[in-house]
């Protein structure tokens, strides 16, 4: 349906689309120091955006051309996929102001306007997330394993351009949408930061407990400062509080063995490999459909932790916000007790558990904890009492990650929704305001 107005056009009558620069990999370097970040195609969300919290994000350590340095709000596209279906092609993702200096890196196009009183560049961020413009790109593609496009093939994309000021309706619909995700997904870092920074306090360094040993305020409301003893005790872990008692992770979790094959689960199973894992998380936040599967894969149960088992160092650990089933490169942990909920949470999730579960991989080029030799991660145990009292402090906050990330889940749906039919004219402008405000 044509909208009064509208015009087709060249995507190169509205934009140049301009190559990267070829930085030298042997530069880059993962330790930030507050040297230029170097983008990669694998810090893009393959549903738009930026993903730097949860990827490797490398700086670069060497001299550089500087019109390669990009600016805030910069709109960057994908020109190379490493699957022959092309699926990331064209997806864009814009410069962050948050401070640091990011390069734009060869494999990516920077997207520059030529008119702004013609085209708004917010609405063509959506216009790159279409279907009808990723097909485009997969269509003139080089390459078959790995499909590339070019500049001139992305600027040769023809589109129906609506006014200027539909333009800016349509982008403030959709960006109101992913205003909302990304704002869920800031509030569940704060709140899972809020989670590992008590578990640090009462279980690594024995904050209350070192409190009233010097006679000082632990800070807490006295029925919780009262569980907490005034004096440490020798162990074979050094000193822990009286009262607690030296012991390893599998004293309070276990490994669940609910083996599957995949003959028998059906293809519209929530699915997790290790590609929807987070990294540095406490919850999980993605997942997919199982379709059609090869080989075997464990289940596992809303509230169980999962943790990647395969190149632990990348930090893939999550409570489970869904039943499911997963690759048998996760680790399905369930802990022991209710009460132990939190303090097993907060082990799994720790730097020190991390770097305990590499250190005891095996393999060179894919190296693999496993379940047994994770067990034996040493901790001190608390009384029960001390372990029930922090599962309750930091439930309510994982339960409200989990509640937010089904939220944005069903948000991220709509919105995908909306953008083709917006973009085409199926649907008024009118009609998606309303729908977004009554979900808002």
């Amino acid at each position: 349906m044509a909208v009064e107005g509208s015009a087709r056009v060249r995507l190169g009558d509205l934009v140049d689309v301009k190559h990267g620069w070829p930085f030298k990999s042997a530069l880059f370097r993962q330790e930030l120091t507050r040297h230029p970040i170097v983008v990669g195609i694998g810090n893009f969300n393959y549903t738009g955006g930026f993903r730097f919290e949860s990827t490797a994000v490398k700086e670069y350590r060497g001299a550089y051309p500087r019109e390669f340095e990009l600016a805030p709000g910069d709109t960057l596209v994908v020109m190379t996929c490493q699957t022959p279906g092309g699926e990331i092609l064209g997806i864009p993702a814009r410069v962050p102001d948050d401070g640091r200096v990011y390069l734009h890196n060869q494999r990516m196009g920077k997207v520059v306007v030529k008119d702004p009183s013609r085209v708004s560049e917010d609405y063509l961020y959506w216009v790159f997330l279409s279907q009808d413009f990723n097909q485009h790109l997969v269509q003139t593609a080089s390459g078959t394993k790995i499909l590339h496009t070019a500049p001139g093939r992305i600027e040769a994309y023809e589109l129906d351009l609506p006014p200027l000021a539909r333009q800016r309706r349509i982008a403030d619909i959709l960006g109101t949408l992913d205003h909302k995700i990304e704002l869920n997904r800031r509030t569940n870092e704060t709140l899972e930061a809020i989670a590992r920074a008590l578990f640090k306090s009462w279980f690594v360094d024995f904050g209350p407990v070192r409190a009233k040993a010097e006679r000082r305020d632990p800070g807490l409301p006295s029925r919780l400062a009262d569980m907490f003893p005034e004096s440490f005790d020798g162990s074979e872990l050094g000193e822990i509080p009286t009262g607690w008692r030296a012991g390893v992770l599998a004293d309070l979790a276990e490994h669940p063995r609910r083996g599957v094959q995949p003959d028998l689960v059906d293809p519209s199973t929530l699915y997790v490999g290790l590609e929807h894992m987070p990294r540095g998380r406490m919850v999980l936040d993605d997942w997919g459909g199982a379709g059609a599967l090869e080989s075997g894969k464990l289940k596992f149960r809303r509230g169980e932790i999962l943790f990647g088992k395969l190149r632990p160092y990348f930090h893939k650990v999550g409570v489970a916000p869904i039943d499911g089933i997963c690759s048998t490169d996760i680790v399905v942990i369930r802990p022991r007790t209710d009460p132990a909920f939190g303090l097993v949470l907060g082990i799994v999730s720790s730097d020190a558990f991390v770097d305990y579960a590499a250190a005891g991989s095996t393999g060179t080029r894919m190296p693999r904890t496993n379940w047994a030799e994770m067990a034996h991660f040493p901790c001190a145990i608390p009384p029960d009492q001390v372990m029930g009292s922090f599962t309750d402090q930091v439930r309510p906050a994982i339960d409200r990650v989990v509640s937010s990330i089904h939220e944005s889940r069903t948000l991220a749906a709509l919105r995908d929704t909306l953008l083709p039919k917006l973009i085409s004219a199926e649907l008024r402008v009118a009609d998606a305001e309303r729908i977004v405000r009554a979900r808002l």
